[in-house]
């Protein structure tokens, strides 16, 4: 059982939950999770092997995810640099001048931000099952769904197993959530479904407003000058995570982050899709993430 401590912290009229395990006087990892997704995704196994590596690990919701504030986005449309100044205040509201970075996904996104606009907060970045910033999926996901080729000069669509469940269009609920998470976490390793599912049900219990977090697909859409920067002004140690297995966003698109950002180290994970639900996963990526400067 972890030991953890909850507080609300401010970003600008928002109050973000937050939750540290570890010791608050050792460096600290801000782990940043993917589009919709609440701070109880990132598996306790990889918070505690994160701990017993000699660092505190912080995890937050998102804006318009579980006990996170909730946005009226027609009102107060917002963007993914929006969504990392929250991370910035999190930081700010642990009085910490910087962190370690780990993000997934389009936290991985949020993650390079932070590294292009924001180094100095950041000791090191590890960016999970990602895809560089400023990279606009949308031509090559029309293609494949319309079963055109593809353009030599796009990164690869998602697998067409994840495009079929999208197509699907399943009524909201658990068993749609564990059948999404069954289909990222690919064809190879094995799928804990109950884990999964625990997970799941917990999101959903503690949500203030489950549909809200379907607002972050609207922001991934807007226009952002602050993604157009280019990462090669990232000087952040950097690692690059990435499943062989993604069916989101399939290994060339974790290939591209390591071949944009200087120095930046790429592993491989064989078997692993887009998220940690398989047996043991979760352990073996904490011992990937970067915690050296």
């Amino acid at each position: 059982m972890l030991d953890t401590h909850e507080r609300f912290v401010t970003s600008g009229p928002l109050r973000i939950w937050t939750e540290r395990a570890g010791d608050p006087e050792r460096p600290a990892v801000l782990m940043i999770m993917g589009s919709a997704a609440q701070g109880v995704s990132c598996p306790d196994e990889l918070v505690g092997r994160l701990v017993e590596r000699g660092v505190q690990v912080i995890r937050f919701d998102h804006r318009d995810t579980g006990r996170s504030s909730v946005v009226d986005f027609d009102a107060h449309p917002y963007t993914i640099s929006d969504m990392a100044r929250d991370c910035l205040a999190v930081l700010d509201g642990y009085g910490l001048s910087s962190a370690h970075v780990a993000g997934a996904s389009l936290g991985g996104i949020i993650a390079q931000w932070l590294g292009v606009h924001a180094p100095d907060r950041v000791r090191s970045l590890t960016l999970m099952s990602s895809s560089p910033m400023g990279h606009d999926p949308s031509a090559a996901w029309a293609r494949a769904q319309a079963g055109e080729p593809a353009d030599p000069d796009d990164l690869p669509p998602p697998a067409p197993e994840f495009l079929a469940h999208v197509a699907a269009d399943l009524p909201p609920g658990v068993e749609s959530d564990v059948a999404l998470f069954r289909v990222f976490n690919g064809p190879v390793r094995p799928f804990d479904e109950g884990a999964a599912r625990t997970m799941l049900e917990l999101a959903l219990s503690r949500a203030v407003d489950p549909a809200a977090a379907a607002n972050h697909h609207r922001a991934v859409w807007r226009d952002d000058p602050g993604l157009l920067a280019p990462l090669s002004s990232i000087t952040a140690p950097t690692s690059i995570m990435h499943g062989d297995q993604d069916p989101v966003n399939p290994l060339a698109h974790g290939e591209a982050l390591a071949a944009a950002i200087p120095g930046a180290v790429l592993h491989v994970v064989p078997g692993m899709g887009h998220v940690m639900t398989s047996p043991g996963l979760p352990e073996e990526v904490a011992g990937l993430i970067r915690i050296d400067d």
